[in-house]
């Protein structure tokens, strides 16, 4: 067994029994350890029920909700396998799709991540993400969202994107070994964006696997797609992880964009009425990221990755192009 499936949980009873039954369809069954972050609904009952029938799937309890980040961290930590492949508790996946991830990282040496294809539960015919991208106004997005999927269209291709989304990717642990798990402080949102723009600071690339398919309820843990809580967390962790990848001079010269940013999402957070919660939350980010947590945690300028700077600010740039179209 090359991989380690983990899938962190909390409160998800009624999506993690067809998230197991789905792995356990597949006929290539690979290892499961569920991360239970402090559940009450029952899910520990049904894992302890399930560990003591199936050799396969393992879990590791939580005495609370720690968030998302230290779950996934705990559960990497705890396996030993040479890929650990992240998932979210409410999916349901293909057959074949744990060996079309494994194949697309054996084929790129390169590889710090590859993207599952993760389309929409309620409608399976539309994408949900496609790989995840950022952008110059600081906006993280999902690559095809909302968009019809076609055999032969654009996202039916293998390819090279910004970072992976965690609901559904595999990791190499060799390159996580180098550039460190999950980032804790983001508890939850925008980690896995965080964690895929530090590999391709270290030289490392990220990738999509079309023929890899899960499908993806969405918002189970937080309960819809806008909220107080993730419109807060989501804003600060959004800051922060801009403060902790660029360096200083990348991040002045993108500063005034960042801003324009900010202002157009808080008059759209404002029209909803969680605009207290955008601002609160990106003054939380503003504390995090001049802590001396947040400073320690900053990925230090170095002059060997002049060129990946480069490119990557062409991308954020392209990327703002991407959004609007």
């Amino acid at each position: 067994m090359k991989t380690t499936i983990i899938i962190p949980n909390y409160n998800g009873l009624g999506y993690l029994k067809a998230c197991i039954e789905s792995l356990l369809a597949d006929p290539v069954q690979a290892p499961v350890l569920v991360v239970d972050n402090g559940s009450t609904d029952g899910s520990v009952e049904y894992l302890k029920d399930l560990t003591a029938s199936h050799p396969l799937i393992e879990a590791l309890y939580l005495d609370h909700n720690t968030g998302f980040a230290p779950a996934v961290n705990a559960g990497i930590r705890a396996s030993i396998t040479e890929y650990v492949l992240l998932l979210n508790n409410d999916t349901e996946v293909e057959p074949g799709f744990v060996t079309e991830l494994e194949d697309v990282m054996d084929r790129h040496s390169d590889a710090f991540s590859v993207s599952a294809r993760m389309m929409q539960y309620q409608d399976k015919n539309r994408i949900d993400d496609a790989g995840d991208y950022y952008t110059l106004l600081g906006y993280a997005r999902a690559r095809g969202k909302g968009k019809v999927y076609k055999e032969n269209g654009l996202y039916a291709k293998e390819k090279r994107i910004f970072s992976a989304c965690a609901g559904a990717a595999i990791y190499r642990r060799s390159f996580l070994e180098e550039t460190g798990l999950f980032d804790e402080a983001h508890f939850a949102y925008l980690e896995d964006l965080d964690l895929g723009y530090r590999g391709i600071l270290y030289g490392y690339h990220n990738y999509y696997a079309p023929k890899a398919v899960v499908y993806h309820v969405g918002s189970a843990s937080s309960g819809s797609r806008h909220n107080a809580f993730k419109v807060r967390l989501s804003a600060r962790n959004n800051l922060y992880l801009t403060c902790k990848n660029e360096p200083l001079l990348q991040w002045l010269v993108n500063a005034p964009f960042l801003l324009m940013g900010c202002l157009i999402k808080g008059l759209f957070f404002s029209l909803k009425g969680l605009g207290k919660d955008y601002w609160k939350g990106l003054g939380d980010g503003i504390r995090l990221a001049l802590s001396e947590e947040g400073r320690a945690k900053h990925v230090s300028f170095r002059f060997a990755r002049f060129f990946r700077y480069i490119l990557i600010e062409f991308e954020l740039i392209l990327n703002v192009f991407r959004m609007i179209l």
